[in-house]
This record gives C-alpha cells, structure tokens and sequence, in this order.
C-alpha cells in the first residue's frame, strides 16, 4: 500500500478515517468541541484527508491540541475577566467554519489543479493564521500592557485591536508550531527537500504572525464599527496569510 499518494485513494481515504475517528474520540473527551463543533470539524477533517493528504490532518491535529491548552491556560482568570467565549472553553460549529473555511478550499484547490506541492503550503498558511490569532487572544488578554493597533494609545485588555506583548510573542508561537507541523507533513510526502522545506517554514512562521496582526487592525477598524463580525474578521485575516503565501509561491496553481 502506498501511504504518501495524496487525494482520493482507498489507502489515503481509510488512514484519514482511522485519524479522524481517533481526533473525534479525542476532542469530545477532552471538551474541545460542543456536539456541532465535532461535526463541523469532522467534515473538514474529511475534506483535508481525503483531498489533501492523511497526514495534512498533523497540521489540524497541531492546532487543535495546542489551541485547546491556549484556551485553557489561566482559563479562571479569564472567566473573572469575561474574556472567554464559552463557560467551559470549548469551541462550536461557528468557530470551526470561521477558521476552517479557507484551509478547507485550499484542499480543493490542491485536490482540483493536483499541485498538492503549493498546496500543503497555502493550507499551511492558512492555519498557522488561525493558531497565530488565537494564542494572541487566549494568553495576550492577560497582559495589562494592551495598546490599539491602530493608533498605540492604551486600551482595555480583550479589545478588538488591542496588541500587548505577551501577545505578540504567543501569536509567534502559534504560527511556529503549525508551521513546524507543515514542515513535518511537506517532508514525510516528499513534496520538499529539508533545506527548501526549512526556509519556506520560516516564511509560514512569519505568515502565520502577519495574519494575526491583519485580524488586530480589522477588528480595530471594522469589527468595532459592527461591519463585521469576529468570525468574518477571522476568516479575511485567514484570506489574507493565503493570498501572502500565495504570492511568494509565484501563484502555483496559474501557472
């Protein structure tokens, strides 16, 4: 059988099932994800694997373990803030289309125009987005040292565009291990050497960061004046780490 053939493929499509059965498991032990968040993200789960390849799903596998410690970290003081999304720190449905939607289209990209070698790096993108923005909102809301970032005067801790410190480096933090899980799955598919695959990786770890700070400036300019909401804001910045990493790719998938 061969593991590494990306797309619809009975060995690709039985490993995705067998993984996402395991993360499903996983995810309602742990209380990631309410009932609809499971579902949302089993189905994006199967549109990664089975488009993309089994092991894409390290990538959300990354994300998903390291966002849910994110959310948990100081998750009682966050609670006597209100700073947190839900009682128990789990995430639904509409959380999961708002940070899945883009990586979910560049599984079919990949899967439509077979270039499944630009590919993974644009779903990489993508993602490290999602991770960049949440570790900046879980651990940044508990910096008191909060400033706009449109105008670098101080603000309350959890504003929409507001950026401290300890945010700043958790957003790094983020982006570098989902592109650190990038780089694992790009090497085991041989898609990339190890020197092209490391020097893209630091592309996507500065992506990753990029897109959380263009999540900041339209929560600032946009979600404040109720033009958008946090989950449209979530999925422009997602768009915008794609279209970044999209153009230093040389627009693959045109060419």
């Amino acid at each position: 059988m061969d593991f590494f053939s990306s797309g619809l493929n009975t060995t690709n499509l039985a490993v995705t099932i067998v993984i996402l059965f395991a993360l499903i498991l996983m995810s309602t032990k742990a209380k990631m994800l309410d009932k609809n968040g499971v579902i949302a993200a089993s189905v994006l789960g199967f549109i990664v694997g089975g488009l993309g390849h089994w092991t894409w799903l390290i990538i959300l596998l990354g994300f998903l373990l390291s966002s849910h410690k994110a959310t948990k970290w100081r998750f009682g003081e966050k609670q006597t803030l209100g700073l947190c999304e839900s009682e128990d720190g789990h995430r639904g449905w509409k959380n999961v289309v708002a940070n899945g939607f883009f990586p979910g289209v560049m599984c079919i990209i990949a899967f439509q125009f077979g270039n499944y070698e630009a590919g993974i790096w644009l779903f990489g993108a993508s993602v490290a987005v999602a991770a960049s923005d949440t570790f900046a909102s879980e651990i940044g809301c508990l910096d008191p040292r909060v400033r706009m970032i449109t105008t670098m005067k101080p603000c309350e801790q959890g504003e929409n565009g507001g950026f401290s410190p300890n945010g700043q480096l958790a957003a790094f933090l983020g982006s570098l291990i989902v592109s650190l899980c990038t780089f694992i799955s790009a090497y085991l598919t041989n898609v990339v050497s190890f020197d092209d695959g490391i020097a893209l990786t630091g592309v996507l770890v500065a992506t990753g960061w990029i897109g959380c700070q263009i999540d900041s400036i339209l929560g600032a300019t946009l979600e404040n004046r109720g033009l958008l909401t946090k989950g449209t804001v979530n999925a422009f910045s997602i768009l915008g780490g794609v279209i970044i990493m999209w153009v230093y790719l040389g627009m693959p998938f045109f060419a």
